[in-house]
């Protein structure tokens, strides 16, 4: 069994911010799958299903972003989930707009949320990090907390799409094979 996360900020206010972009990814993936968020459990959405024949576990907190790790630890726990079963969907200021990443391991490079991800869980787990930008100037938690500008907002959905495909190549064919297809690619300069 694989557990995926998306990374956001619970309401309404903040549904269509940068910071919620893992949480996009994650319902997207969700829709595609048939695979229903309506449960409420380790304060958050919780859906499970099979894809491909294996069992998948599908998990959007609704603590603030700042404490996703009060989430995501005690699903690991209930579903005897080791870290490396775990793929974690957040944004990245570090990598321009469109740009994926995926990861195994590694620190939390300054994201709140992986930082108390990281305090509650031993061991590696797989992150894809989608690209927002940084701030041109200004305080990156605003910006982070801000909608997507006209521009990005028009690209948006291929860059969620491609965000699925990849996470569908990590289920399907594990990290490395991910790593190769999707890294390094910025499917707005393609």
């Amino acid at each position: 069994m694989k557990l995926v996360v998306g990374l956001g900020n619970p309401g309404p206010q903040y549904a269509a911010t940068r910071h919620n972009v893992g949480f996009m990814v994650v319902e997207r993936l969700a829709a595609r799958v048939g695979v229903s968020l309506q449960q409420k459990k380790f304060q958050g959405y919780f859906g499970r299903g099979r894809v491909d024949g294996e069992d998948l576990a599908i998990l959007l907190p609704q603590t603030f972003m700042n404490c996703s790790g009060a989430s995501v630890g005690p699903a690991c726990k209930f579903l005897n989930l080791d870290p490396e079963h775990l793929i974690v969907v957040h944004d990245d200021i570090d990598l321009p707009f469109g740009a994926l990443r995926i990861k195994v391991g590694g620190g939390h490079a300054g994201h709140n949320g992986l930082r108390d991800i990281v305090k509650v869980l031993s061991g590696d787990f797989c992150r894809i990090r989608i690209g927002v930008d940084r701030p041109q100037h200004g305080n990156v938690a605003d910006y982070v907390l801000k909608s997507f500008a006209g521009e990005e907002r028009q690209t948006l959905e291929t860059v969620l799409d491609e965000a699925v495909a990849a996470l569908t190549v990590l289920l399907a064919q594990g990290a490395q094979q991910a790593m190769n297809e999707f890294n390094g690619r910025n499917i707005l300069n393609e």
